[in-house]
């Protein structure tokens, strides 16, 4: 561990991680350039360094990525990353309320115990957690998406009847495309980019930030920024002691984070969801989220950064990328010359420890990149709101282009930012068709692929307690917000 320590304190490696963060964050603040794309960017550097050299950077630059989300998302209801959609619930209001600073703040504490909490189970359960991922199947992987479906009852507390016909829709629109089991094309209508289905960045952006401009044109009556923008917006970050006021959201946000993270190709996106609906699910004051509530921007901003570290464990001991970020991490394995998998650890602990000194010095340079890039990008909201909606459009057409290179992304934002218009005046959930949407294609093809294993029948589930277990835990997040519900009703109607 000592010799990690003094490789990674080395001035050059030291520098590369301060700029990796850095340049993370400000990939993930602008949409449609995520943490993957944020590594591609920087994977060239990387080919004449030394192996832990390189591997620190892209470190680096995949914890700050995944923090860097939160910034547009709070300040702009832009999730800048997916995985910082479920910041926009509480995040944004937060900000129209005028802090900012607070809650861009909650997103970079959170963020930072996530990291370091990962960190710390990589380190010292990484080959245990290795087997746990191994166990995850066709069946484990749909009860984990019905896990993930169960956060409606969160997102849709005003209404949970439109909740619900907003996630149908959003797990129809999932279908569309080339189908992955026997290839047979699906409400394409005979047109080509249909063929790869809807992207959901696109549509997310969509959705979002261009309805939200939709919005304010049609009212003609721009919303107040006067909060923010005769101020400074900087970080204010969490005392110690409120930190322990809400111990228990930052612990069980960051544990369902790095399990997520663990699970292959199940990404901080799942994470982030799952422990939002566990957070409004738990809360004594389930009615406050979407309102700007603290716990709402630690919840997922805790979780998805705590899959950073998670994501790690499958890549480096079992040769299986924990998400598609750490897909690209590991062809850097392999370019640097390292090969992935259980020969790994053994052969190289140096570079295990140093990965892991290199994600704690990460999330605590998030704090002072945090303060950086926060101010800089805050200026645009000192913009009159014509000009900033301009620039939303923009950088949502940049954002929606820069995923395939293609207009029919664009076409597609424009066309869902009317969806999310209309959405929010007739008081449906675009969180929930969004939710529906990210999770439908991990649903079906985990079903249909169970199925084919059990012979037709249902009986492969049966047969797995993992995956009747996560099932369980599903049915309990659904039932729990409408048995509370009941139950107040009830009450209400007894004192009465």
């Amino acid at each position: 561990m000592i010799q990690s320590v003094v490789e990674v304190m080395q001035p050059l490696n030291l520098i590369l991680v301060i700029i990796g963060t850095i340049f993370g964050m400000v990939c993930g603040s602008l949409p449609g350039l995520s943490s993957s794309m944020a590594i591609i960017l920087v994977l060239p550097f990387t080919y004449s360094m030394e192996p832990v050299t390189g591997i620190l950077l892209l470190i680096a630059v995949y914890v700050g990525g995944a923090c860097g989300g939160s910034i547009s998302a709070i300040l702009l209801k832009t999730p800048g990353t997916p995985e910082a959609v479920a910041t926009t619930f509480d995040g944004y209001p937060m900000a129209m309320k005028g802090d900012a600073g607070l809650a861009l703040g909650l997103a970079v504490s959170a963020s930072s115990f996530g990291t370091i909490f990962s960190a710390f189970v990589m380190l010292f359960t990484a080959p245990l957690l290795a087997v746990l991922a191994l166990k995850f199947q066709s069946a484990e992987y749909f009860a984990l998406g019905l896990v993930g479906l169960s956060c409606i009852t969160s997102l849709g507390a005003k209404n949970q009847l439109k909740a619900i016909v907003s996630v149908i829709l959003g797990l129809m629109f999932a279908t569309i495309g080339i189908d992955p089991i026997n290839g047979a094309e699906r409400f394409t209508f005979g047109e080509p980019f249909l063929m790869n289905g809807i992207n959901y960045i696109a549509v997310m952006i969509g959705a979002f930030a261009v309805a939200e401009v939709y919005k304010n044109v049609e009212e003609l009556s721009h919303r107040d920024t006067s909060t923010i923008t005769n101020a400074k917006v900087s970080l204010v970050l969490m005392k110690f002691k409120d930190m322990l006021k809400m111990w228990s959201t930052f612990l069980k946000s960051s544990i369902i984070g790095t399990i997520i993270g663990i699970i292959p190709a199940a990404g901080g996106s799942i994470a982030s969801l799952i422990a939002y609906g566990e957070a409004v699910r738990s809360s004594k004051e389930p009615e406050e989220f979407g309102k700007g509530k603290p716990e709402g921007i630690i919840a997922p901003e805790a979780s998805n950064n705590a899959a950073v570290g998670g994501s790690m464990v499958p890549t480096m001991v079992l040769g299986i990328p924990g998400s598609p970020t750490a897909a690209v991490i590991m062809a850097a394995f392999m370019i640097l010359g390292l090969r992935p998998g259980p020969l790994l650890i053994r052969d190289q602990p140096l570079l295990l420890n140093s990965i892991f000194i290199g994600l704690i010095i990460a999330s605590i340079l998030l704090f002072v990149g945090g303060r950086f890039v926060t101010r800089e990008f805050a200026r645009i909201l000192k913009l009159p709101y014509p000009m900033l909606g301009t620039l939303i459009v923009a950088l949502g057409v940049v954002g929606a282009y820069s995923l395939q290179n293609s207009f029919y992304d664009v076409v597609i934002m424009f066309a869902f930012g009317f969806v999310g218009y209309f959405f929010h005046k007739f008081q449906y959930s675009s969180s929930a068709f969004i939710l529906g949407l990210i999770l439908g294609g991990i649903i079906e093809n985990s079903l249909r692929k169970q199925i084919v294993i059990g012979n037709g029948t249902w009986t492969g589930f049966l047969n797995r307690p993992l995956a009747l277990l996560i099932l369980a835990i599903a049915l309990i997040t659904f039932m729990s917000p409408l048995i509370t519900n009941l139950r107040r009703k009830a009450k209400s109607a007894f004192q009465n």
